[in-house]
């Protein structure tokens, strides 16, 4: 999947939230796109998405957050947790100083061989191991 994109866990989020429309907006785009190239998430953000649904982030109810799971987050899970992500987090840590979780996103994404790491929470423009960090937000 080189050069593809990879999605943190807000546009997930924002995607379902109805109280930051014009973030909903481009989220929803971005991932309508998602399933027609080669877009992918990893394990962590799975656990993120379900997390902040459950805490009620979002409106969706159980058989809607069960839907959502099954239609959107599992087809575009491809980084599973391994040694390989978990290590190259470490490193990204220590040369990047971002926080251990932050490290594990961008590691996925360099994992993946993504080319794009798209995520309103990361430096904009920073360009790491082959990836850019993208906020679509801006």
């Amino acid at each position: 999947m080189p050069g593809g994109d990879f999605l943190d866990t807000n546009v997930l989020l924002y995607a379902l939230s109805i109280e930051h429309p014009q973030k909903q907006a481009i989220a929803a785009e971005i991932l309508a796109k998602a399933f027609d190239n080669d877009t992918c998430i990893s394990f962590q953000v799975v656990q993120e998405a379900l997390a902040g649904i459950v805490r009620g982030a979002t409106s969706l109810g159980p058989d809607d957050s069960l839907r959502f799971l099954e239609e959107t987050l599992v087809p575009l899970w491809r980084v599973h947790p391994s040694a390989r992500p978990y290590g190259r987090a470490l490193a990204v840590q220590a040369r990047y100083r971002y926080h251990f979780y932050d490290s594990l996103i961008i590691a996925a994404a360099i994992v993946a061989g993504c080319s794009r790491l798209l995520s309103e929470d990361l430096q904009h423009g920073q360009r790491i191991e082959g990836v850019t960090i993208s906020n679509p937000f801006l």
